[in-house]
């Protein structure tokens, strides 16, 4: 649907129409007309085609390169299994192998004498484009090295795109301390478009989006220009409610090169890309996920709209880099870290509400970087650590000042990215949550199970345990729990 509104000419696709599934012939589950689907999609689609005569595969693609104001569908006829006699045709060659006795029968029916993984040398020859390949590669190179000569600002310039590197004078490092500055006590969406205004004119490669809710993700920045099929110059483009489709159409982006592929949506929304968000980290590649709206604190939408186990399912994604800010300040390092990582995917997990700002230093402006890090401590030894994260973080320290006034010894840990935390060295994973300390409160309004691994057995998680409600948020945290009063009460009945 979005190929056929952006009206991408260069964009083919073959549809193999066997008529099986795993599960038997389809038409008892599946009558659609795809050929008219597709035209109502503003495709240009070339029907019933044999999907066993090359001549004819290759007479549609000619044919389809000729509308290169549409994409266009080549559907396929084939038969399944073609050539195992006693199998063609049917579902049981789908996902099995065809067996010795089967394999032989189609060795005959085939006519092919040839030892198995042996290619005739005629075959090999007509499929080999090695020669072909290299020398489209040299014209490639030759054109490049014209292009650079002519214009060596602008060849250079894509040349670093295409490597995926970052300009060497980004300044995204410098927003950090710039958000520690300003002190801002703002939701952490916001604090992300600011980010993106800053950024934006930095990066030209990055390539934004949203499925349906630029305006509540604040992903549209300021110099932001939407991709229309009548102006492709763009660098955002409106996804629709698309969730799995951004996805998939961000990994693209990402495997083709030459752009930072950002994304956003509701946090529970994840769930209808989480398939594509998976991909994205299994074949290492750099996409960024806004997901806003990240707890009970989106208030009035209520429990479809509210996430919670959502979180723990990105934290538990492996190669997935997760980040939930509790300010301005970590959310510009959640941004300096996503665009520096190459290696996989980073999802930003950001509030709708405002948070607190919080004071810091510049030894723990580093450490944001570590994912985990001392944001209060105790004089001498804490008897108690408290570990949160995004918009609980504020309710931690609030706790954490008023166990002091009572004489009490406590830490808080500000950890916006647990597998970041993680992966850092033993020594300083035990400075920040020393083993000798076992008395420790996790607080985030998210699924409560993944901070055992945090509390062990002798702590406390002030979590959620169900779906939230529809209220506002003012009154939802006090009714999950999340209250000054509450905290300092588990905690005094957890020191004893």
């Amino acid at each position: 649907s979005l190929a056929g509104t952006q009206g991408l000419g260069k964009l083919v696709a073959f549809y193999d129409d066997n008529g099986i599934s795993i599960d038997g012939e389809v038409k008892g589950w599946f009558t659609d007309d795809t050929a008219k689907r597709f035209e109502a999609y503003g495709w240009h689609v070339v029907p019933n085609v044999d999907g066993h005569k090359p001549e004819e595969i290759q007479a549609a693609i000619e044919l389809a390169k000729q509308h290169d104001d549409k994409p266009s569908l080549i559907i396929c006829k084939t038969i399944i299994g073609f050539g195992a006699p006693n199998k063609q045709g049917k579902e049981e060659c789908h996902g099995a192998a065809l067996g010795d006795e089967e394999v032989a029968a189609a060795r005959v029916q085939l006519d092919w004498p040839h030892a198995p993984f042996h290619v005739p040398e005629a075959i090999y020859q007509g499929w080999d484009a090695t020669a072909r390949g290299a020398e489209l590669e040299q014209a490639w190179e030759a054109r490049l090295a014209r292009y650079a000569e002519a214009f060596p600002a602008e060849a250079a310039e894509l040349k670093r795109r295409l490597k995926g590197e970052l300009p060497s004078d980004l300044g995204s490092e410098a927003l950090v301390e710039q958000a520690q500055e300003k002190a801002e006590s703002i939701a952490s969406r916001k604090a992300s478009l600011a980010c993106l205004n800053e950024l934006g004119p930095q990066l030209p490669e990055l390539l934004g989006g949203s499925a349906d809710l630029a305006p509540s993700n604040l992903t549209f920045w300021s110099g932001a220009k939407a991709i229309a099929k009548d102006a492709p110059g763009g660098n955002y483009l409106h996804y629709g409610v698309r969730e799995f489709g951004m996805g998939a159409i961000m990994n693209g982006i990402a495997v083709h090169g030459g752009f930072v592929p950002y994304g956003a949506t509701f946090l529970t929304f994840m769930e209808y890309m989480h398939n594509a968000v998976r991909m994205a980290a299994i074949m290492n590649q750099r996409a960024i996920y806004v997901f806003t709206h990240d707890s009970i604190g989106l208030g009035e939408d209520g429990p479809t709209h509210q996430p919670i186990e959502q979180l723990g399912a990105l934290r538990s994604t492996p190669n997935l880099a997760t980040w939930r800010p509790a300010d301005a300040v970590e959310t510009a390092a959640a941004w300096d870290a996503a665009l520096k990582r190459h290696s996989g995917p980073t999802a930003l997990v950001l509030s709708r509400q405002n948070l607190p700002h919080q004071q810091r230093d510049k030894a723990q402006l580093a450490n944001i970087q570590r994912g985990g890090y001392v944001l209060k401590d105790s004089q001498g030894t804490p008897e108690l650590i408290l570990i949160a994260t995004g918009s609980e973080v504020g309710l931690a320290m609030d706790a954490a000042a008023e166990l002091a006034a009572k004489g009490r010894a406590v830490r808080v840990v500000s950890m916006p990215s647990t597998g970041t935390f993680d992966a850092q060295d033993a020594d300083y994973r035990e400075s920040v949550l020393p083993r000798s300390v076992t008395k420790r409160i996790a607080i985030e309004a998210s699924h409560y199970a993944y901070w055992y691994k945090y509390v062990g057995l002798d702590g406390d998680i002030l979590g959620m345990h169900t779906f939230g409600e529809s209220a506002p948020a003012g009154d939802l945290f006090p009714h999950f729990g999340f209250t000054v009063d509450n905290l300092v009460d588990k905690a005094e009945t957890l020191l004893g």
